[in-house]
């Protein structure tokens, strides 16, 4: 394990590929293709402008911010730029964030392995497959009910990793874990991979009711119900322990239940343009549930998706990150809202 102080600078390598749904796959950010200025990387800096993957929220009501050139946490009135210290955004690559059931943060990036700021400290612990981790393309994290930190295929306990391959049965070694249900089953997709459940001791391989197994799964929620709500190369699907409903044809690169058991996606809609979408929770089981796209645009300007306490949504787009209170679009990247 590598300690980094938060005033040490140092370098990330620089490397990125295009993610999503094959049908609809997410172009690369433009970082990769040199198209950001001087000032445009120097703004970066204060606010994120770059592709935003995911977005969490803080114990204390923080929205925190995994942008592409640096993770950001917004406290109702500012941004901090949370990784200044021990990355620039010249050499990024930050794709999730989370802040455990401690208080601990936890960065992930593209090609450099994970960051983890203990709660209460100011120095930054540096994991890469040097230290366990199953590979420096960290993506995602995810906390189980027990505490274990998920990082794709490797899960941390506190004190080593644990990395799971096709030896433990795993259908790949490149399997991300998308969700723990109420069950305690756990969910697992990836990119070009079939969805598969772990009951602690079988992987089962779902298929639908043509037999065909869930691939390219990238999303997925369990909601008030105890219903599973994905998104595949074919749509939008809920399960209900027994049955797979093919809800929408409408992609759903993210999925969250609102409140009020809405559910909100975003992805390509009937026009193949993206947008972000709600499904009217009163028509959740017709045959054709009412959906509403609340907003549309290019394929880039609708990612990761999330409610905040005060029951706005924020998601993230592929030049920043925007809000939506019911009423009005709030875009943080313009020069208006950062005065």
């Amino acid at each position: 394990m590598k300690y980094f102080h938060v005033f040490a600078l140092f370098l990330l390598s620089v490397f990125h590929t295009s993610c999503g749904q094959d049908k609809t796959s997410v172009p690369q950010d433009n970082v990769s293709k040199g198209l950001y200025s001087e000032s445009q990387l120097l703004e970066s800096e204060k606010v994120p402008v770059s592709m935003v993957r995911n977005v969490k929220q803080a114990r204390n009501g923080d929205i925190l911010i995994a942008s592409y050139l640096g993770v950001f946490r917004y406290d109702g009135t500012s941004f901090t730029n949370l990784t200044s210290k021990i990355s620039s955004p010249r050499f990024s690559s930050f794709w999730d964030v989370l802040e455990d059931r401690k208080g601990n943060l936890w960065f992930a990036s593209k090609d450099s392995g994970v960051y983890h700021l203990p709660a209460g400290e100011i120095s930054f612990q540096h994991f890469t497959t040097k230290d366990g981790l199953a590979r420096n393309m960290a993506l995602d994290i995810y906390e189980d009910s027990a505490g274990n930190i998920w990082f794709g295929a490797s899960r941390y306990d506190g004190k080593s990793f644990r990395n799971f391959t096709t030896k433990d049965g795993f259908p790949s070694n490149h399997i991300r874990l998308l969700l723990e249900d109420k069950t305690g089953r756990l969910w697992f997709g990836a990119h070009g991979e079939d969805m598969f459940v772990y009951d602690g001791k079988t992987f089962t391989v779902l298929k639908n009711n043509d037999g065909k197994a869930f691939n390219n799964v990238w999303s997925i929620i369990e909601d008030k119900k105890g219903h599973i709500w994905f998104g595949d190369v074919n749509g939008l699907w809920r399960y209900d322990g027994s049955t797979f409903t093919h809800v929408s044809q409408r992609d759903a690169y993210a999925i969250i239940e609102d409140k009020k058991g809405n559910i909100w996606t975003t992805g390509a809609g009937n026009s193949n343009v993206w947008a972000l979408s709600r499904y009217d929770a009163n028509t959740l089981y017709d045959k054709t549930p009412t959906v509403t796209e609340i907003k549309s645009g290019r394929i880039m300007d609708f990612l990761c998706l999330l409610e905040a306490n005060d029951g706005s949504i924020w998601f993230g787009s592929g030049g920043g990150v925007h809000r939506y209170d019911g009423k009005t679009f709030t875009d943080f990247t313009s020069k208006e809202v950062q005065k």
